[in-house]
């Protein structure tokens, strides 16, 4: 039996969300944002400390592949995250050394036991919105060992990718008949085409070298500094004017679709509410007074 231990309210952004975002009811910060467990045993972790949520997968025994409870329990984290102020960035990752994510559950698919309950609904769609890139808060991966199929195409969701220095990548759905739907989008956008259909089309994989290489990671590190790296990585951004940031991730993701002339409607479209803000006068007069900002989010 699935249990779902969650709630949020998500909140708007004057630059993002550019999705419609579902709501839950809200119930306050517990030590942990929720928890969603079957049979007892707890699929995905979410907690907060200061400006950062971290989620983390928790199927080791399963490679952390994604079955209905996963996918809904990081949407659950993600609303919790998108609807408190003070969050300002959430870092993703896996549990164990064996694998970030191993894609799509495929003993679930065979056993067609990827269908949502009434409790999950809220996740699902939540899940969905952040793989279109309809969140507003920045996340970074981090990828404590290989991510391969949906787990890969989860991976480049995120803003910002920390890996492990024996981490591998691929989308190796090819090989099983079936096509990356995500990572046919995501992967193209990231790297040169060419690369892109190798991967694809042969579904061989990449060490997280090549990955850097390609420009696919910001970061390669030893496996036990993945997640304090990426940590790190979080609260630098969430040192830094939380208007300010949605609205440079929003523009510089838009980027990748968009004609120039999009672009500049777009960013004439963001730039009053940020250049307007509270926050704008607040980083004016901390850089005058010397100080360290304060900021509210408005």
């Amino acid at each position: 039996m699935v249990h779902v231990a969650s709630g949020a309210v998500a909140r708007r952004s004057p630059v993002g969300p550019t999705w419609p975002v579902p709501s839950v009811p809200w119930s306050g910060w517990t030590g942990y944002v929720c928890r969603v467990t079957v049979d007892q045993q707890e699929e995905v972790a979410v907690n907060r400390s200061g400006a950062i949520v971290t989620i983390r997968i928790n199927r080791p025994e399963a490679r952390n592949a994604m079955n209905v409870a996963v996918m809904a329990g990081i949407g659950f984290g993600l609303l919790h995250a998108e609807s408190d102020e003070q969050v300002r960035a959430v870092v993703l990752t896996g549990t164990g050394d064996r694998a970030f994510c191993a894609g799509m559950d495929l003993r679930a698919f065979v056993e067609d036991d990827l269908t949502s309950g009434d409790d999950q609904k809220a996740g699902m769609e939540a899940f969905s919105v952040f793989i279109r890139g309809g969140f507003s808060t920045p996340v970074i991966g981090a990828a404590n060992a290989t991510a391969v199929a949906g787990g890969f195409e989860l991976l480049m969701a995120c803003d910002l990718i920390v890996a492990s220095e024996d981490a591998r990548f691929g989308i190796p759905e090819a090989k099983r008949g079936l096509f990356a739907a995500g990572g046919g989008v995501f992967l193209p956008r990231r790297i040169p085409l060419a690369i892109a259909l190798e991967l694809g089309m042969t579904g061989d994989m990449i060490d997280a070298g090549r990955a850097s290489e390609l420009g696919l990671v910001n970061r390669v590190v030893p496996r036990g500094d993945v997640l304090r790296t990426a940590v790190e990585l979080a609260e630098r951004i969430a040192a830094n004017g939380p208007l300010g940031v949605q609205a440079t991730r929003r523009l510089m993701r838009a980027a990748a679709s968009m004609t120039d002339e999009e672009l500049w409607a777009l960013q004439s479209e963001i730039q009053p509410g940020v250049f307007a803000s509270e926050d704008a006068k607040e980083g004016a007069r901390a850089f005058v007074e010397k100080r360290a900002p304060v900021w509210t989010g408005r």
